[in-house]
């Protein structure tokens, strides 16, 4: 009797106790760069299991890739410039929406040596991800502030940042582009010559940024609560810069840097002033001019922008860091 007792009291406790949760799948794509430094760290330190989260992460060769498997379902976030969200609603009419910014996007404008003045560039070929998205609105709108217009040069669609400053290794006759971090300092390291930045030359401005289907995003409310949480911490944890050494390691082990270059990364990074926003806020000053730019260099609107509101839900954002 006693040993029948035992039983149906540890069968009772089974079934009162909550099952554990699974994990919760969350597939992000991201291009390869310093940018992607908080998921990164968040993988590292264990900080999306802590939440319940298995994230795959995906290095995109191009925003083309990235926009297309968002919209296919293929990806569940993906980081990239915000005005990429933008173009997904307005040109493909997917219904995506941002959660959180990132960066300003930190974003150069970079010359083969023998450029002297932005006037040699008439003529020449320039290199971009997609010839209507992003950082190639900032590279057109620099050119066009120096006098060119975009019938004054050729637009070669070569793709990710790697890939342009790879083109540009290879190819003199591809005269500029756009680059970031690391690949900013490795094309200073080649000769290549910096015109500036476009946060100089354009003012605030929204760059990286993470984005969704808006309805994953509302079916999926929590994993994308406890996601921002746990991309801040990480993003907190690295710019933390008694973690540097470690912080640097981990740009040496996924983009496969040296670590003097790793090391000089950080520096930026984790310099207040280095164009990374504190906890991923988004710039809504930048955003909007994400969308003057669009409507001044691609006739988007009919030239007048509408509230940015339109794609932007920051509640989960707002949950997020709330609990943390």
């Amino acid at each position: 009797m006693a040993r029948r007792l035992l039983l149906v009291c540890l069968l009772l406790s089974a079934i009162s106790r909550p099952a554990l949760a699974a994990e919760s799948l969350v597939r992000v794509v991201v291009f390869p760069g310093v940018q992607a430094m908080a998921i990164f760290a968040a993988q590292e330190q264990g900080l999306f299991v802590k939440r319940g989260l298995k994230v795959d992460l995906t290095f995109t060769a191009n925003s083309t890739q990235l926009r297309e498997g968002l919209a296919k379902g293929t990806y569940d976030v993906a980081h990239t410039a915000a005005d990429n969200a933008v173009a997904m609603v307005e040109l493909a009419k997917d219904d995506v929406v941002v959660i959180m910014g990132g960066d300003n996007s930190l974003n150069g404008l970079y010359v083969q040596p023998g450029i002297t003045s932005i006037a040699d560039l008439r003529g020449k070929n320039v290199a971009v991800d997609a010839p209507n998205t992003a950082y190639a609105l900032q590279l057109y709108k620099m050119l066009q502030l120096n006098g060119l217009q975009r019938s004054d040069y050729s637009v070669k669609v070569v793709g990710g940042v790697q890939l342009r400053l790879d083109a540009m290794r290879n190819d003199k006759s591809i005269a500029a582009t756009m680059l970031n971090l690391p690949y900013s300092l490795i094309a200073e390291r080649d000769g290549l010559r910096k015109f500036g930045t476009a946060v100089q030359a354009l003012g605030p401005y929204q760059g990286t940024s993470a984005f969704g289907l808006r309805n994953w995003a509302r079916a999926n409310q929590d994993t994308v609560v406890h996601y921002i949480q746990a991309y801040v911490e990480g993003l907190r944890w690295a710019k933390n810069k008694a973690n540097k050494a470690e912080a640097a390691t981990l740009l040496v082990k996924y983009l496969k840097m040296q670590p003097d270059l790793a090391a000089q990364c950080y520096d930026i990074f984790a310099d207040p002033a280095g164009g990374f926003a504190t906890d991923a806020r988004l710039d809504i000053d930048g955003f909007r001019n994400v969308l003057k730019l669009r409507a001044e260099m691609e006739g988007q609107w009919g030239g007048t922008p509408p509230p940015q509101q339109k794609y932007i839900d920051l509640s989960y954002y707002s949950r997020a860091l709330s609990g943390l």
